[in-house]
């Protein structure tokens, strides 16, 4: 048998949270002196703490681990423990990811005058014959679900020029199910399919103005045009679209992206 400070400096877990884990019925000392009060551990007790401080470092919670060690020795039952753990640590890399990119984009911006000004026009997109996609997806940055979607058609020939358009049908922001309607104007005529149909959308008067390069500015973009428009007398008449003149599909270099954000006007 161990003291409870033997234990401790065997298997690196404080005094303090080894009397956590008692109170809380993760680990629990083979005895305790009835007169001294003092906590007594069992040898092989050292593999029970080495698989919970495994347990700790991959990200499990205390109260999971009191219920994973209880399945421990079934391997079906644990690796379902393990897959879900797995899921969540790659979504939060992914975050991770992504909050790294703004923060090397906001540095960068630091370095070298970023030019936040965006040339408003006021234009019409012409009636045209395009493939549509109407879907609903998880959420914004899933939009490329829209546009797999439509390379279920394999022969489209682009209408040029080629309007490839993503409409976004919400009336207000959502955070899961946004309704999308992307479509690419093309020559020809075509059978709809069970995702792709075809039809002539209609002309529309739009305030629009160029995004070079990524997608980070499409926000100021965005309230550059709000801005003008209220200045200028118009008003908003449709749900916001964007213009893909140069995107993922061409290139894999954000920098060269072109994109066209678009308000329908009155």
């Amino acid at each position: 048998m161990l003291k409870i400070g033997e234990f401790s400096k065997i298997s690196r877990v404080s005094i303090r949270m080894l009397r956590h884990y008692d109170d809380i019925g993760l680990l629990k000392p083979a005895e305790i002196d009835n007169f001294t009060g003092y906590r007594y551990y069992r040898e092989d007790q050292l593999f029970v703490i080495g698989r919970i401080t495994a347990l700790k470092d991959m990200g499990f919670a205390l109260a999971d681990i009191i219920r994973i060690l209880e399945i421990y020795d079934d391997p079906d039952q644990l690796d379902v423990f393990f897959s879900e753990r797995q899921k969540e640590l790659t979504a939060e890399a992914k975050e991770t990811e992504y909050k790294l990119m703004l923060l090397d984009t906001a540095r960068k911006g630091l370095r070298k005058e970023h030019i936040m000004n965006f040339d408003v026009n006021i234009k019409t997109i012409p009636e045209r014959y395009a493939a549509t996609v109407h879907m609903i997806v998880p959420h914004y940055e899933d939009e490329g679900m829209a546009w797999g979607a439509m390379r279920e058609c394999k022969n489209l020939v682009p209408d040029e020029p080629c309007y490839s358009i993503a409409e976004f049908l919400d009336s207000e922001y959502k955070e899961e199910n946004v309704e999308i309607l992307v479509s690419m104007s093309v020559k020809g005529k075509y059978e709809d399919t069970e995702h792709v149909k075809f039809k002539t959308l209609p002309a529309v008067k739009v305030a629009s103005c160029i995004i070079k390069g990524s997608y980070d500015r499409m926000n100021d973009a965005y309230a550059t045009l709000i801005s003008w428009i209220n200045e200028n007398g118009y008003k908003m008449n449709g749900p916001m679209f964007n213009i893909y003149h140069v995107s993922p599909a061409q290139t894999q270099n954000p920098d060269e992206y072109v994109t066209e954000a678009c308000f329908p006007v009155e």
